[in-house]
């Protein structure tokens, strides 16, 4: 195998392309299953900032989001085929709604795994397991006809999988982008958004047509194509020149970066527990068919693409704490209107607008980590640590959620919606403390 081992830091855009060629590993397909980026040395030229090989990588980053994000925000059609008759078991709302938080618990607390694994090198092995997880656990849960086989298929192989996948499609982009890199972040979680549309759209017309096991498979197959492309032409630029713990112990005595952590638990805490339960509102209520309640997860979705791209790159020059504390207070009131949401009209607007906020939500916290920290070498292991805390909100949010609704006969959908809309305001107000913070004081500030 051919590899340059070092660059000299040039000028111009045209020898920016060459150098990312050259610190590219050339190698056979053989030599490509092997983790040779383990093998990597670090490697001391600056971000290109663009060229061919920088926005393959944004390409394979929004495949990785496609089927990690994506797949987990379908999550409100399957808690609304589970509550129906069709339904291959019987369980309470809060039991279905453990299926969905474990699969986000685990999405998120992978990564304090993947994190390490990444700083030493193992791209090749990440992204391997995860295309493995996510694939093996759909083509099992096509065939489970039990709470507990769901459980194990959905909840803990696709999000192993989804865990192994999220840290590595975020935390190679520094090394590619550095005065862009809002922007390669918005354009990378947009996968999410895309995915989050079309994995909707195969389950609603699959299962009416074929049913839910090859609804399920057929699934599995677009994950599995799809996560191919990443797996060939994704390519770590440096690696760290020590190996990193598996928890960087210092992010707990590192206040801002661990009131951040706690802002945005708290935030995907209240975000989970409207995202996983709106669709099924709105068929519950009247307001929507089983069929336009499938739909209403695709716009929201879609919806999320818009509040991926343009908050990120508009964060590139305002700030991102500028954007991150106002989104999510007014994320919190759109929850609150949902209270008085009993028309179709507004289920729309309710929709659209809180799957803009998704996007907010999911994309600026990882540029916010990497700002956060110093050592970037650190990155992968800071990401996954500071997602490994979220994951717990996150755990807590759909559970905490359906015992609230369910408490009541009928259901208790006012006190849901304002346990989701009094955290998002919270996170709101936690964000808005560090922004003021990091500024001095200073509001006309790019924070």
């Amino acid at each position: 195998m051919t590899e340059i081992t070092k660059s000299t830091p040039v000028n111009s855009s045209a020898s920016s392309d060459t150098l990312e060629a050259a610190t590219l590993p050339i190698a056979s397909a053989a030599e490509k299953a092997q983790d040779t980026e383990a093998q990597l040395p670090v490697v001391p030229s600056p971000p290109p900032n663009g060229g061919r090989v920088a926005w393959i990588q944004v390409l394979c980053g929004f495949l990785l989001f496609f089927n990690t994000f994506g797949i987990l925000t379908t999550f409100g059609v399957y808690q609304t085929y589970y509550e129906s008759p069709e339904s291959p078991f019987t369980r309470a709302t809060s039991d279905i709604s453990w299926i969905g938080s474990i699969q986000a618990f685990l999405l998120q607390f992978g990564g304090i795994l993947a994190g390490p694994f990444f700083d030493k090198g193992y791209l090749r092995t990440l992204l391997g397991m995860g295309t493995f997880f996510i694939v093996f656990g759909h083509m099992m849960l096509s065939i489970s006809t039990a709470y507990w086989h769901v459980l194990l298929a959905q909840s803990f192989c696709v999000g192993l999988g989804m865990g192994c996948l999220y840290v590595p499609s975020i935390s190679l982009l520094p090394s590619y982008f550095s005065t862009r890199l809002g922007l390669a972040v918005g354009l990378v979680s947009s996968g999410s958004a895309v995915g989050g549309v079309i994995y909707p759209i195969i389950l609603q017309r699959l299962i009416q047509q074929v049913g839910f096991g090859w609804a399920v498979r057929v699934a599995g197959f677009v994950a599995l194509v799809t996560l191919l492309v990443p797996l060939a032409l994704m390519r770590m630029r440096i690696k760290p020149s020590k190996a990193r713990a598996l928890i960087d112990w210092t992010a707990f005595t590192d206040l801002p970066f661990m009131w951040f952590t706690l802002a945005t638990a708290v935030g995907f805490m209240g975000l989970n527990a409207f995202q996983i339960f709106f669709a099924f509102y709105a068929k519950e209520q009247g307001i929507a068919s089983t069929d336009f309640a499938f739909n209403l997860v695709s716009m929201y979705n879609g919806m999320s693409a818009v509040g991926r791209i343009i908050p990120n790159a508009l964060s590139d020059k305002i700030g991102q704490f500028n954007i991150l504390a106002p989104s999510m207070i007014v994320a919190g009131i759109v929850y609150y209107c949902t209270i008085v949401t009993h028309s179709i009209g507004p289920m729309i607007a309710i929709t659209l607008l809180s799957g803009f906020f998704l996007g907010v939500l999911t994309a600026l916290p990882p540029v916010c980590f990497t700002i956060l920290t110093k050592d970037k070498t650190k990155i992968g292991t800071r990401i996954g640590t500071g997602f490994a805390i979220i994951a717990f909100g996150i755990l807590a949010g759909g559970p905490g959620a359906g015992g609230i609704l369910q408490h009541t006969k009928p259901l208790a959908w006012t006190s849901t919606w304002i346990f989701a809309g009094t955290l998002m305001v919270s996170s709101g107000f936690m964000y808005a403390a560090l922004r003021f913070a990091r500024s001095g004081g200073k509001l006309w500030i790019k924070v």
